[in-house]
């Protein structure tokens, strides 16, 4: 299998500069027995919904004893908020611009590029997935298994497995993805009244609902990796796997999943590994899920593919301290490119931005600020036919907030954050505007942060080989989407 076109000397150059950890750690041989990989990964479970994070209401025990006896990320962010780029991203250790086609939904995983569980399958492990894995799409090759051939389940695979090797698994899952059983979250006992909306949703009954319906799935996720720590536990393999546990994306609710604002692309994130990692820490460093791909192959003792720009969070994991440990891991990557063509006819393209993070600003290069960030609210003129808000998926919050838009100037507000279209720049200060709701791109006194900052995300696109910097960002929308729009919903009644 080839590799893909990675980027010329001076750009490599500069790549090492902005990342000086990555050379270090790429080659890091386990002194003693290869350890096991499992990585759990939920679909459209965003940060802070854990009680490791200090949401009193979600109850994730597996997760919070991964936090307690591992360590707990509070800064990791995903590739791209959408499902298919980000699982991409993940599997190849490397930004999803970088992937073609797959830096799209709906896409075509092409051959050129090599996915992590491939790696160690050649190396010796053994090699399994179940659940959503890499998706949805469908690779150059068909039948291609980027994350392993498909189990029944983690227990059947542990079963099976040859007890000589040691294993990588890929434990999937469509929790906590729409549809929702409306209702299904209190009829668990999630209490609605304790519920905070995130601040750019308003407070409302039919909002609190829909959000402890998706807390309803975030627990049924969070049993799913209990119970694969218990068939660890029971085949005396727990304290000999690296256990990582994370999500793909930010929650399916308005100016979250498929926008690239903290409610999108940072995740949850914990990773128990007793034989390599003091547990019991919390780490503030800045890290992506690109990084996950190259840290199981330096496990291993592999040196990753050239073609990485991800970084192995081994010696993050091996420091004895907490809170900021890496000076380097200032900022973090991320973007979009197509979730669904969901513009006015003929436009099939998508929503195309970029982002650089830093603890004190957030800023936002929108590359058609002419488009609609979560698509048009013209339905009967969308690419795909009837697609309504298409980059948003439906569900009770998205409703009552096209719905009730108009009823007072609050409403508005948030209506418009989640739906109008966006300038070219955002820009928001982290230390007064957490949430991210004030744009202050356009104020005079924070010009010289602005520009610093966009500078600093070109000159980082540019070194990665991003065809949004470096010319061809045509061929995003130009390969085929697969999948189909998010259907026109009417109005509820009154």
């Amino acid at each position: 299998m080839k590799v893909s076109r990675f980027r010329s000397a001076a750009a490599a150059a500069l790549l090492a500069a902005a990342f000086p950890a990555a050379a270090a750690d790429a080659a890091d041989a386990p002194a003693t027995r290869r350890p096991n990989l499992l990585l759990a990964i939920a679909d459209d479970w965003g940060f802070p919904h854990a009680g490791a994070y200090g949401d009193a209401v979600v109850k994730t025990p597996a997760f919070d004893r991964l936090a307690r006896e591992g360590v707990l990320f509070t800064n990791a962010y995903t590739s791209s908020p959408s499902c298919t780029p980000s699982r991409g991203a993940l599997l190849t250790g490397q930004w999803h611009w970088r992937l073609r086609g797959a830096a799209n939904l709906w896409s075509i995983f092409p051959d050129a590029f090599a996915a992590y569980p491939e790696i160690l399958a050649k190396a010796g492990y053994v090699v399994g997935s179940t659940g959503k894995a890499w998706g949805p799409g469908r690779t150059e090759t068909p039948g291609r298994a980027l994350a392993g051939a498909q189990h029944k389940s983690f227990q059947d695979f542990l079963s099976r497995r040859a007890k000589d090797a040691p294993f990588c698994f890929w434990l999937g899952s469509g929790d906590p993805h729409r549809p929702y059983v409306e209702g299904s979250g209190a009829a668990a006992g999630i209490p609605l009244d304790r519920i905070a909306p995130p601040a750019c949703f308003p407070d409302s009954p039919e909002v609190r609902g829909d959000i402890a319906d998706y807390y309803f799935e975030v627990q049924r996720f969070d049993d799913l990796v209990g119970r694969a720590l218990a068939s660890l536990e029971a085949a005396g393999e727990l304290d000999k796997t690296l256990v990582v546990v994370t999500s793909d994306n930010g929650m399916p609710f308005p100016r979250c999943k498929s926008a690239i604002y903290d409610t999108g692309v940072r995740m949850p994130l914990a990773i128990r590994w007793p034989a390599g990692s003091k547990g019991g820490r919390r780490i503030d460093d800045f890290v992506s899920l690109t990084d996950i791909a190259p840290t199981f192959l330096a496990a291993a003792g592999l040196a990753p593919p050239a073609d990485m720009t991800g970084r192995s969070l081994l010696p993050l994991l091996r420091a004895e301290g907490a809170g900021r440990i890496d000076p380097g891991r200032d900022f973090v990557l991320f973007g979009k490119e197509r979730h669904v063509p969901s513009q006015e006819r003929p436009d099939m393209g998508g929503y195309p931005c970029r982002a650089i993070r830093t603890h004190e600003f957030l800023y936002i290069r929108n590359f058609t600020p002419e488009r609609w960030p979560s698509g048009t609210p013209n339905h009967e003129r969308a690419s795909f036919p009837r697609s309504w808000y298409a980059d948003c998926d439906n569900g009770p919050t998205k409703a009552y907030m096209i719905e009730q838009r108009d009823k007072d100037a609050a409403h508005r507000r948030l209506y418009d954050l989640a739906f109008a279209k966006r300038p070219a720049e955002e820009l928001y200060d982290l230390r007064t505007d957490p949430a991210q709701r004030a744009n202050i791109a356009a104020d005079p006194a924070r010009a010289e942060i602005r520009t610093a900052l966009a500078a600093r995300l070109t000159e980082l696109l540019r070194a990665s080989g991003d065809p949004r910097v470096v010319g061809g960002a045509e061929v995003f929308e130009s390969h085929p989407y697969l999948g189909g729009g998010v259907p026109y919903e009417e109005p509820r009644k009154k």
